[in-house]
Order: structure tokens, then sequence, then C-alpha cells
């Protein structure tokens, strides 16, 4: 019975050898910053979606933000920025843009406040402006509540979601 044996090949050299280490072994100090420090500012991009209730109707409203905050965990105002963002109605036609700013604080949440101007667009009107001011938490996506008016429509009513995806971090 045969028996199973390795080639009889010299062994691997390695050419040429590295140079031998001059003394020990010593690692740099780290510039990671620890996971959980989620302190510094961060420039976030994603969807937003709404349900609107406007001149006495419900209607919904897509489109995307684009925000700008400073986190500090361990400050009374742990949250402050500013958001932008654009939306278009699904029934109504036009849409609205807003510039909003926004102050949170750690409430076992991040939990906070925002307020700006808006412009509401349409095909066949001119542009109409108003303003609003909402409550929001952070829960990994937004949910928001708003209430405003606008020019020539009123008063209205708003509960949506922004979903925050972090584009840079500083």
């Amino acid at each position: 019975m045969p028996i199973a044996a390795a080639d009889p090949l010299p062994p691997t050299t390695v050419v040429p050898d590295p140079p031998a280490r001059r003394g020990p072994v010593s690692v740099g100090p780290g510039n990671l910053r620890p996971s959980w420090d989620l302190d510094g500012w961060y420039l976030w991009l994603g969807p937003t979606a709404a349900g609107t209730h406007v001149e006495g109707e419900w209607d919904s409203t897509v489109g995307g933000h684009v925000a700008l905050v400073r986190v500090r965990e361990r400050e009374r105002v742990g949250a402050i920025g500013v958001m932008a963002g654009a939306t278009t109605w699904t029934e109504r036609g036009g849409g609205r843009i807003w510039l909003d700013g926004v102050a949170g604080t750690r409430i076992l949440r991040m939990v906070g406040v925002s307020a700006g101007p808006l412009v509401e667009l349409a095909e066949l009107a001119h542009p109409r402006i108003g303003g609003s001011v909402g409550l929001w938490a952070f829960l990994g996506v937004t949910p928001f509540v708003r209430v405003g008016a606008v020019q020539d429509l009123g008063a209205f009513a708003e509960i949506g979601v922004h979903i925050a995806l972090p584009v840079y971090r500083r």
C-alpha cells in the first residue's frame, strides 16, 4: 500500500530578506474618536414625506432635505443647526420649499423644535410666502409635526418623517 508524502522540493526562500528589527515595536496614539461620542458637525441628506391638512383637505407631500447640525450631547442645547428642503404635492400640484432653524435637547432621546420661512409654489399662481413651527424627535428616523400659515391659503397642519442620512461628520 503506497504512503503519501510531500514532494521533496527545496524550502522557499525570500530574497532579499527583510532587514532585522533594531528596537522594540511601538504603536502611535490612536486618532479615531470612540464610537459612542456623537459630538460634532453633521451634514445630513435624505427624503422627507408628510401628510398635510391645508385648505380643508388632506394631501401628501414627498421630497428631500439637507441639514447642517452641530451635536453636543452633554450640553443643554444638544443640537443646533439649519435645514432646507423641498417637497412636491401629490394631488394639488406645485410644491413647497423651506428653510428652518433647528434646536434640540436630550430628553431620553434628542427632541427639539424647528421654525422658519417657507414658499408655496404652484404652476398657475404666484409664489406664496409663509412660515411654520414644528416639533421633532430623532429616533434613527426623525418624525415631526408642524403647523404654519401660507399667504392666501391660510393655516396648515402637517405630520411626517425625515430620514436623515449622514453624508459628512466632523
